[in-house]
């Protein structure tokens, strides 16, 4: 094994913000890994880009290749921005831009093509991450708890708060447990969007308004919260059941996201009753939403954890980053417990640039 690499993960979120970027340090000492932050950076995502992404779905299939592979050489130039020509990482860890994800039929597909990254940035690249794991039955999702578990085991839960909350933690087994547990960022941007605004910054805008109790049952009442773990959700599923059910409402657009608000905090919190007074470490850019945050507290006796800025932001992109590691050391990076696949996996497909050629 080799014991000390320094890879640069790459993430884009389903929030479609832009990508973060992470290059880190990653040792093995004995059964301990730990990880040194050498860069953080974040590139936002043009309006024409957004609207390429966000259109990915409908093109036609030869329309789609050549997003997938466009969009693979967008992220290399990036990175050979990000990077310039002082740092150098033995591997880049891609996660790419999530389109498709359709555990039930075994469909999960990230655009960003591995090859042409590592073509254009001339570093060998790891992408691809989540095929095998649905090839073996599993969600394809979530990735990250691995490295939850093997970085951030001080921790009785990771909460992550971007497109979508997700949690990872220990069961009484001692294996690691992670799920989706419902939308957040990408149904609060939808619901601005009416008002002129992309997001609502520090929650400023759903405070004002006020909970519509029935909206908020029906919220609460959609399918996908009674189904037991593993459980992955993806944008097709906020677009069939959360936003048909806002949009009929006829109340006003502050009122629709206070609702929502409640509906986050009252999912959330209701998963944290499996461990009283635990510690939760709370990352993604839900975690600058002060009014979100307060709105958590209220529900839990749980103590939140709001780590340093670099951790909120850039956490996912970090774990790629060693995902990458693990695979490159062809250790497990995908766990049975988490995506309910028939067994454990080392995921990602590999693409060498030999620079000495």
């Amino acid at each position: 094994m080799i014991k000390e690499q320094t890879i640069l993960g790459v993430m884009s979120g389903t929030s479609l913000d832009g990508l973060d970027f992470a290059f880190c340090k990653f040792k093995k000492d004995k059964a301990k890994y730990s990880y040194k932050i050498i860069k953080t950076g974040f590139i936002p995502y043009s309006s024409e880009i957004k609207k390429q992404l966000k259109n990915a779905q409908n093109l036609s299939s030869y329309d789609f290749i050549k997003l997938h592979k466009w969009y693979g050489k967008f992220i290399g130039k990036n990175i050979n921005n990000f990077l310039k020509e002082d740092l150098k990482p033995n591997f880049i860890a891609s996660h790419g831009h999530t389109v498709f994800h359709n555990p039930k039929e075994n469909i999960t597909f990230q655009i960003g093509d591995g090859a042409f990254i590592a073509s254009e940035a001339k570093i060998s690249t790891i992408s691809d991450f989540r095929n095998l794991d649905t090839a073996l039955k599993g969600q394809g999702a979530p990735l990250v708890p691995i490295g939850d578990k093997l970085l951030f085991s001080e921790y009785d839960f990771c909460l992550n708060l971007g497109g979508f909350a997700n949690i990872s933690f220990n069961n009484e087994n001692n294996e690691r447990i992670a799920f989706d547990i419902c939308p957040v960022n990408i149904v609060l941007n939808e619901l601005v969007k009416p008002l002129g605004k992309e997001y609502d910054k520090n929650g400023n805008i759903g405070k004002t308004g006020n909970i519509n109790f029935e909206l908020l049952k029906e919220l609460n009442n959609i399918p996908f919260y009674f189904k037991k773990a593993p459980k992955s959700l993806g944008r097709e599923y906020s677009e069939k059941y959360h936003l048909p059910i806002i949009k009929k409402y006829n109340i006003s657009q502050e009122d629709k996201i206070r609702t929502f608000y409640k509906h986050i905090a009252i999912q959330i919190t209701e998963v944290l009753k499996i461990k009283e007074n635990s510690k939760i470490l709370i990352t993604g850019g839900g975690t600058h939403n002060t009014f979100l945050i307060s709105e958590i507290q209220k529900e839990t006796k749980n103590k939140l954890i709001i780590p340093s800025n670099e951790i909120i932001d850039f956490k996912e992109a970090i774990i790629f980053a060693f995902l990458g590691f693990l695979r490159i050391n062809e250790k497990e990076n995908t766990l049975k417990s988490v995506t309910g696949a028939i067994e454990n996996s080392i995921g990602g497909s590999v693409f060498i640039i030999n620079n000495k050629a």
